[in-house]
């Protein structure tokens, strides 16, 4: 059974999403949730020194959902994603140059897309998610790099690629969450969220 925010019971918390991005909204609504409503969070999204992908993910998509002011009964949800090639973040592409880069470094080779949930409910806690996805990306001629950069789809998106654009093409193998990969891990996701009382759990047990 899928519920939502809109929905569901009036004892139901409601649903702030707190992004901008319209393809996690339109991951959420793939499940059922329809937020209540939509808050930008205003936060510095850079590395700390020495980072490592997966603790940035996190922190990021923490410092995300606790700079949304919450008002009493409703849950923030927020998310981050990034690629990683061995311990090198690659977040969004400054510049054709820099999405240049960032394709030659995929090119032909394995690497991790890192994609964190977090949730924070009346108790102001955040809880936390995160996918690791491995895609491996077929050798990209120096044409593919060309054609896929003057599409103008990698621009504004982590690791300089859309999975579920073009770049779906250049995909020679994936293990872990497609979703994750698209912005916001489906699986993770409802399950804070069923925490959360935004989503019904399972009935009897």
């Amino acid at each position: 059974m899928t519920d939502n925010s809109a929905s569901g019971p009036a004892s139901r918390p409601a649903l702030v999403l707190a992004s901008s991005s319209p393809r996690r909204l339109s991951l959420l609504a793939q499940i059922g949730i329809v937020p209540h409503r939509i808050a930008v969070p205003d936060i510095d999204e850079g590395e700390r020194p020495d980072e490592l992908p997966r603790p940035y993910v996190l922190r990021i998509a923490t410092e995300k959902a606790l700079a949304v002011p919450r008002a009493a009964g409703e849950v923030v949800l927020a998310g981050d994603t990034t690629v990683a090639v061995g311990r090198r973040i690659l977040a969004k592409p400054v510049d054709e140059a820099d999405l240049r880069r960032m394709l030659g470094l995929l090119s032909g080779r394995r690497h991790h897309c890192f994609s964190a949930v977090c949730v924070v409910g009346d108790d102001g806690k955040p809880r936390t998610r995160v996918s690791d996805t491995i895609v491996t990306f077929k050798r990209l001629s120096a044409a593919e790099i060309d054609w896929y950069v003057a599409s103008g789809e990698g621009m504004g998106k982590a690791g300089g690629y859309a999975i579920q654009g073009g770049a779906e093409g250049f995909v020679r193998f994936l293990s872990g969450s497609y979703s994750g990969v698209v912005g916001l891990p489906l699986f993770e996701t409802r399950a804070l969220l069923e925490g959360a009382g935004i989503v019904a759990g399972p009935r009897g047990g």
